[in-house]
């Protein structure tokens, strides 16, 4: 009896872990079959990540070597780091650096709560045919070109024939103000021009988030005589914290980054001095004059940084409870 008990432990144990490892694959082939029309839906945003996101990392070896035309990617010569010291010993890497952080600092400090302001102040709105009209107007600016708004605010700001200048000249009787052509102005204009374009469309994913919030809260709210005022900070704000936290640690990830589009259509020769970021560095120095690896060590450089500041604000984000990314 013990030996024929052992002898079926030996089969267990022999077939144990074959059995186990087959289990699992069928589990997902069921799972695989069972869900394929999405996995089918899922291709081409594999494929255009594929394509246009990870196949062009390759192109990131060109800022430890001297890049050619003639030689190609693989065949220029190596210099190592040469690229990156000559990076950080340049006046002018410095300033765009200095630019982009303020920039972004700025429009993070103003712009970012603005869409909660909206989304707060939307949700309150019972009549819903001014909501919605409100709502299109908010919007729309988002699907508008940089060119187009960057031509729309010049004409709103112009001194001799913008509105805003119109007003401070004949209503307040004060000078003249050139915002797009003065150093202290311009980055007043650029994160207001910011904040128009995308504060709308911010407010869909702070909408949504309040329409998952049970009802029944308020209702309990209401009945304690809580006031708005309570009930948003107490209800409301709470209930849409997840969403603010993954909008900020997406937000710190473009820290580096200022989007090109928007700044070439807003600057000018006048303010280089706080207009000039990275984005139109890399564009003047990278493709006007053809200097391919140092501008490559220029985004390699801002990549890490980003690469940084997302797993950093993530862990601090996730050390006050909230999910985080990962």
């Amino acid at each position: 009896m013990e030996e024929n008990i052992s002898a079926s432990k030996g089969e267990l144990s022999t077939n144990g872990p074959a059995t186990a490892s087959l289990v699992p694959r069928r589990l997902i082939w069921k799972r695989l079959n069972k869900d394929k029309s999405l996995y089918v839906m899922l291709i081409p945003v594999v494929a255009f990540y594929l394509l246009f996101k990870y196949s062009p990392m390759v192109g990131e070896i060109i800022a430890f070597k001297n890049y050619r035309f003639v030689d190609g990617i693989f065949g220029s010569d190596w210099v190592g780091l040469k690229h990156f010291r000559m990076l950080f010993e340049s006046t002018d890497f410095y300033r765009v650096l200095r630019n982009t952080l303020l920039l972004n600092l700025y429009s993070l400090t103003f712009g970012f709560p603005v869409p909660i302001l909206l989304a707060l102040l939307l949700n309150e709105v019972r009549v819903e045919g001014y909501k919605r009209l409100v709502q299109n107007l908010l919007y729309v600016p988002h699907f508008i070109s940089w060119v187009v708004l960057g031509g729309i605010l010049v004409a709103v700001l112009s001194p001799s024939t913008g509105v805003v200048n119109l007003i401070l000249v004949n209503v307040f009787g004060l000078e003249p103000i050139y915002f797009m052509a003065n150093s202290a102005w311009w980055p007043v204009a650029y994160t207001a021009s910011s904040i128009w374009r995308e504060a709308g469309w911010g407010t869909i994913l702070y909408l949504a988030a309040m329409s998952s919030i049970d009802p029944q809260l308020y209702e309990a709210a209401r009945i304690d005589g809580a006031n708005k005022l309570r009930q948003t900070w107490h209800i409301t704000l709470p209930g849409i914290r997840s969403t603010i936290a993954i909008l900020l640690i997406l937000r710190m990830g473009s820290m580096m980054d200022v989007g090109l589009e928007q700044t070439l259509a807003l600057q000018n020769d006048s303010v280089l001095d706080v207009a000039d970021v990275i984005s139109t560095y890399v564009f003047r120095i990278g493709l006007q004059n053809m200097n391919y690896s140092y501008t490559t060590a220029l985004g390699l450089f801002q990549s890490l940084i980003g690469l940084i500041l997302v797993v950093g604000v993530n862990r601090i984000i996730r050390s006050f409870g909230e999910r985080g990314l990962w």
